[in-house]
């Protein structure tokens, strides 16, 4: 019914209103292309925002939260640092801790990662062979996220940066959120 309704509608128009609304719908379409590809510009990340798709960060992070990410060459990996890194063979980059720092007399640094909410680290999600994951296979680092209620935007350490919540809600969501740093070797 309301496909018919639209293509009524598309009959009705002239040719300039018709030339009009697609030229809106590509104006609109091309603006958030160019706005995506800024983010990726200024964060360094080739994906800036990703959305939390397991429990597996929980309770850091929930299904369903968007992730602010940057991804600065010059900013050292860090143990504790929350990463979000692509495996050879696979699509869909996962969204975990930095448990362990292995870096060579060269520099070189290897490192390896798990799930807060998972009982072993990821050497079984690496593909065959690799135990490590190298600063090539990070897509970008969390350094804000907007969680799935929509009640504010948290940066990494887990402070309020700005929300829309009366003070009294504000601080039940801080609780929330505040004990959730890892626990390091």
């Amino acid at each position: 019914m309301l496909s018919l309704d639209f293509l009524d509608d598309v009959r009705r128009m002239n040719k300039r209103q018709l030339y009009y609304q697609v030229l809106n719908f590509g104006m609109i379409v091309s603006s958030a292309l160019m706005i995506w590809k800024g983010l990726m510009v200024i964060t360094g990340s080739e994906s800036p925002i990703v959305v939390v798709l397991s429990g597996s960060m929980e309770p850091a992070f929930h299904r369903g939260d968007l992730l602010f990410l940057t991804n600065r060459v010059e900013d050292p990996i860090r143990v504790g640092e929350i990463v979000v890194f692509r495996i050879e063979g696979r699509e869909i980059p996962i969204v975990h801790r930095v448990l362990k720092i292995h870096e060579k007399q060269n520099g070189h640094i290897k490192f390896l990662t798990k799930g807060d909410n998972n009982a072993v680290d990821d050497r079984g999600l690496y593909k065959q062979g690799q135990h490590w994951l190298e600063k090539k296979d990070v897509v970008g680092r969390a350094r804000g996220r907007a969680d799935q209620w929509r009640t504010g935007i948290i940066d990494s350490s887990l402070k309020v940066m700005a929300t829309t919540q009366p003070p009294a809600l504000n601080q039940q969501i801080c609780s929330l959120h505040w004990d959730c740093d890892y626990p390091h070797e």
